[in-house]
């Protein structure tokens, strides 16, 4: 242990001396941080100010409906004539929607029989989304008020269509209504772990070769595993310190940034879940440095090992984007996956859900245990003279 000590000191002290390698990986470590609190200035600020504003909304026909004209603009909507084509002015993107109200509205509305009108819209243009739900509520709500009216005028109680009454009980938390935003959370985590460790297993392993320095090490009288865990070993403290920053990152954009002025709820982030995701992560520390050395060392030049990590960095961190639209259920058989596991984990701990502690030993384990098999491999690879020359 003392050799594989020093070998890790001789890398890490190396690694120090190259600033620009490791502060290329810690850059990613705040990238995440960042980008979260940039989406929430702006797309939540841009959703707040779309709800909260006055509505424009451009009527065909307005003469037609002087009841519904008056019902709008009495809840924060302003009729604006609308354009000679509704359906190309939408499609162009001018207006968000249209609303027309033909000719037989004023004829069957009196009636008191179902009068249509119609909305023109793109149901494609996402930034068009909350002005359409908006002025579909207003019409929904419209439509059953003038229909109270008409059965109270009857002499019949408006209760008589209410068959069910619905009595929602919200269980969700904070975490779980902001899921979206907090399922995304996984997906920084591990790149930041794998770009931590890169650019200092890129340079101990492809980079000493292409400098000839490797050589003279392994000329050494000492078994070519202890090269293998020492130089394993020093990304380990980059790695834990991108692992760091990212988590301190998230905590701080969570509890300094005005969250619930953005979502309408406040997402809980102490530092007690900052340290559970922190010591669930600590497995997959091993893995992502176990691996890129792994493929750095098999690799013939830094410029290949350079085109191979950020896709060994990919693979394992997409399962977090894909957890943010298709939740997976924390269960046995996902833990047995490495980072997989974590991932599922981490997102029960942002949504403070209760986590089984079978799941997180079973999780860190067959991590643990698939670490350790990529490092016999890559012992292996030490052992044969061409890693020298770069021909694994």
């Amino acid at each position: 242990m003392n050799k594989i000590w020093i070998i890790c000191q001789k890398e890490v002290v190396d690694s120090m001396r190259d600033y620009r390698s490791w502060s290329t990986g810690l850059f990613w470590a705040i990238f995440g941080p960042l980008m979260i609190g940039g989406i929430l200035l702006m797309v939540g600020s841009s959703f707040r100010e779309d709800v909260e504003k006055p509505l424009n909304l451009p009527v065909q026909n307005s003469q037609n409906a002087p009841g519904l004209i008056q019902f709008l603009q009495g809840n924060n909507v302003i009729v604006l004539p609308a354009p000679a084509d509704p359906a190309a002015a939408v499609r162009q993107g001018d207006v968000d929607v249209v609303l027309i109200i033909p000719k037989e509205y004023r004829e069957n509305f009196p009636l008191s029989e179902t009068a249509t009108v119609e909305l023109v819209l793109d149901s494609s243009r996402q930034s068009a989304s909350v002005n359409i739900t908006r002025i579909e509520n207003l019409l929904d709500g419209y439509s059953k008020y003038i229909g109270s009216l008409r059965l109270v005028a009857r002499g019949v109680s408006p209760q008589v269509i209410e068959v069910v009454a619905i009595r929602q009980v919200d269980v969700a938390t904070p975490q779980s209504r902001a899921n979206l935003l907090v399922s995304f959370l996984p997906y920084f985590i591990i790149f930041a772990i794998f770009n931590g460790a890169s650019p200092i297993i890129l340079d101990t392993t492809a980079g000493e070769r292409e400098r000839r320095s490797l050589e003279p090490l392994l000329i050494n009288p000492l078994p070519r595993r202890t090269f293998v865990l020492g130089k394993l070993l020093a990304a380990f403290p980059f790695s834990l310190a991108s692992l760091g920053i990212t988590l301190i990152g998230f905590g701080i954009v969570f509890n300094v940034l005005p969250v619930e002025k953005f979502l309408g709820t406040r997402i809980e982030l102490n530092g007690k879940t900052l340290i559970s995701i922190f010591l669930i992560c600590l497995p997959i520390i091993f893995f992502a440095s176990a691996i890129q050395m792994l493929v750095a060392s098999f690799s013939r030049s830094t410029k290949e090992a350079g085109t191979y990590l950020p896709f060994i960095a990919l693979v394992p961190s997409l399962p977090g984007l894909a957890l943010a639209f298709f939740p997976v259920k924390a269960t046995l058989w996902t833990m047995l996956i490495p980072t997989f596991g974590q991932q599922i984990l981490i997102n029960q701990f942002m949504r403070l859900e209760p986590i089984s502690a079978l799941n997180a030993v079973v999780s860190s384990v067959m991590t643990i245990l698939v670490s350790a098999i990529i490092t016999l491999a890559a012992v292996k690879l030490y052992e044969r003279e061409q890693i020298v020359i770069g021909k694994g």
